[in-house]
């Protein structure tokens, strides 16, 4: 029987870690089982960061924002990854990851409950994979861009943040007759960005997944809206935005295709799409447009343009209830799958019921599709804000 179960949380941190773990906990506890928080991710891991943790001192820990055991974005297989040759490469991951899993024997655990993205779980899959480890995911991504769940614990959290900044700044935008363009975090997967957008009733929403015109797609409907009689407009912006090549190649004077293509790069090889701050390139950009602001002016409408960058602040504060909740839930499915030795899935959330993938399936990434009618409803708000509707 399993006596003793390893917990770590990987990443950025996000409402709901907190949640749960003290799901873990709460079932752990009730199974007799004792529970050792691993500090600092995948870091910790390997430097036996470890401590136990007691339920009964932790009262209404899923309450609490952040995670109690810390977090790191430590890549174990970083070194490995590196290599150039596809076999070797392939060799260096697998020795990599029987390592890893004869840490958990080192840390005498019987199993290992990992909450992560999708590097953080990708790097459990491997070791699973490759070395049958004792292995649980548990998906937490504010950006909700994991595959094989609904959504992810911390989602709508972010997004209230967001959509309760964009509402605020809307006062500002009204009183200033300001164009406000509010960077959203969202690396590949514009979910965060479009439906507190949408929530918060932006006028222009850019994602990744859908690159955009600069003439088309901004400057037109930024007219087009003072046609008809709008003084104020919000662009909501993902990290990860970007233009179409030919809008880039037209319409781009303040940064370059070298720019883009020499970020910097997190542990697990991500750009760090931030860095570039798309939302201060689009206010060079406009300020840049001498046409439009010569045609707001004669609209006796002020060419004020501002770039917020909401970043880490989506990530902070206490969980939503409905945070909370799925934590609880999937911190408790969690436990039932050491209870049964189902290891190597991720819990996830199908409809009202929670269940179970394996991690290889449930690390991929999801993405906004094309025919979600989450865009549609955008781009609907955006035509009638222009006066576009049709009229029968």
């Amino acid at each position: 029987m399993v006596k003793t179960i390893g917990i770590l949380t990987g990443g950025g941190d996000c409402p709901g870690l907190n949640s749960v773990i003290y799901g873990v906990l709460l079932k752990a506890a009730d199974a007799g089982y004792k529970v050792i928080g691993i500090e600092k991710g995948w870091k910790g891991f390997l430097e036996n960061r470890t401590r136990e943790l007691d339920v009964s001192s932790l009262d209404d820990l899923h309450t609490v924002g952040g995670t109690l055991i810390y977090t790191s974005r430590t890549n174990p297989y970083k070194n490995a990854k590196a290599i150039q040759e596809p076999v070797e490469r392939e060799k260096a991951i697998k020795e990599t990851a029987k390592m890893m899993a004869s840490q958990i024997k080192t840390l005498k655990l019987d199993a290992l409950i990992t909450i992560g993205g999708d590097d953080t779980l990708g790097v459990a899959a491997a070791m699973y994979k490759y070395a049958g480890a004792n292995v649980i995911g548990v998906p937490k991504t504010i950006d909700n861009d994991l595959s094989s769940t609904d959504y992810t614990f911390g989602f709508w959290s972010a997004i209230q943040l967001a959509s309760n900044t964009m509402d605020n700044i809307t006062t500002t935008a009204r009183s200033h007759q300001r164009i406000f363009i509010i960077e959203v975090m969202g690396r590949d997967a514009g979910w965060l960005t479009l439906v507190s957008g949408i929530s918060a009733g932006a006028d222009i929403i850019l994602i990744p997944e859908k690159p955009f015109d600069l003439q088309n797609d901004i400057i037109n409907i930024l007219r087009d809206r003072v046609d008809s009689g709008r003084k104020y407009h919000i662009i909501a912006c993902s990290e990860g935005a970007i233009p179409t090549r030919e809008s880039f190649e037209r319409d781009f004077s303040t940064i370059s295709q070298n720019d883009i293509d020499h970020l910097p790069k997190d542990d697990f090889g991500n750009p760090l799409l931030a860095k570039l701050n798309m939302s201060k390139v689009l206010v060079k950009e406009l300020n840049n447009q001498n046409k439009l602001r010569e045609y707001f002016i004669e609209k006796d409408v002020a060419y004020d343009i501002r770039e917020v960058t909401l970043g880490h602040t989506m990530r902070a504060g206490t969980p939503n209830s409905f945070d909370r909740i799925l934590g609880l839930r999937l911190g408790l499915q969690a436990i039932k799958l050491v209870n049964n030795n189902n290891f190597g899935q991720m819990v996830c959330l199908n409809g009202t019921e929670i269940g179970s993938v394996s991690l290889s399936e449930g690390a991929q990434k999801k993405l906004v599709p094309k025919t979600s009618d989450l865009l549609e409803v955008a781009d609907l708000i955006t035509k009638v804000k222009c006066g576009k509707q049709n009229h029968t």
